[in-house]
């Protein structure tokens, strides 16, 4: 195969791939504390064949030598942790992150899991879980015949029970941080999973330390943007196009060796 068709189809393979996460944005534009992924490019080893700075005469140097690429591929994919807005829902059980932190979420395998999705229910323990049923970490229990719940911004959790005179302290929300959110792992079930490239997570309470505060009867909406996915995709086609014709050119090109020699 010719060496300019293998790089344009590392190219169709690149954008192809691009579009997946673009298409995954897009899907999960009204997730509930979802971020948008970002893929990262890097071109391909290169041929030297020509070392920049060698010998040409005996008296002369080669000022940039010759080297050419051999593609493009894709790297990494980035999850950007920017701020989603905050949509008022009105709902007791639905809490935000306002500002950096994680809810954490016990798994059945006894390890932690860490959400932007505060879409909060109560079990028929009492506990608060998320909406496949997993438990809220450190766990949270709602007395029965409570009134109502109060979740402070510092992440303190107080209801009104019947015939008591003033609110009942039940707990309190704690926050997860990380040096590097963007190399959690995702899981899907919006929840995302500690690495050794986050880093171990930092615990505390809501609004100390750099973690942000808890906004209740809010949920934070997906911070992916319409109109930038859509350039995206815009660009992505018109790109992935280009190294179709650049296949079609080169096939094109040995067709007319191939007849003419």
């Amino acid at each position: 195969m010719d060496a300019s068709m293998w790089i344009a189809k590392t190219g169709l393979d690149a954008q192809q791939k691009r579009m997946s996460v673009i298409s995954n944005n897009l899907a999960n534009v009204n997730t509930t504390g979802f971020k948008r992924d970002r893929a990262a490019f890097e071109d391909a080893l290169y041929q030297n064949l020509r070392q920049p700075g060698s010998q040409v005469t005996a008296d002369a140097q080669s000022p940039t030598g010759l080297m050419l690429g051999t593609g493009v591929r894709i790297v990494a994919t980035e999850k950007t942790h920017a701020q989603g807005s905050l949509v008022t829902t009105s709902n007791a059980l639905d809490l935000a992150v306002q500002g950096e932190g994680f809810f954490m979420i016990g798994q059945s395998d006894g390890s932690t899991a860490y959400t932007r999705d505060g879409n909060f229910k109560i079990s028929s323990l009492g506990q608060l879980v998320t909406a496949n049923g997993a438990v809220l970490q450190p766990p949270i229990a709602i007395p029965a015949g409570a009134n109502s719940i109060t979740v402070g911004r510092d992440g303190i959790v107080s209801v009104e029970v019947a015939g008591a005179a003033a609110p009942q302290q039940v707990g309190q929300l704690q926050i997860a941080r990380f040096i590097n959110p963007a190399g959690l792992q995702a899981m899907g079930q919006n929840l995302l999973r500690e690495t050794p490239a986050s880093g171990p997570a930092q615990v505390g309470a809501p609004g100390l330390a750099g973690a942000g505060q808890i906004q209740q009867g809010a949920l934070e909406a997906s911070n992916v943007n319409v109109v930038e996915e859509m350039v995206n995709m815009i660009e992505t086609q018109r790109a992935y196009e280009i190294n179709s014709k650049a296949i079609s050119a080169v096939d094109g090109m040995l067709r007319y060796l191939n007849n003419n020699m």
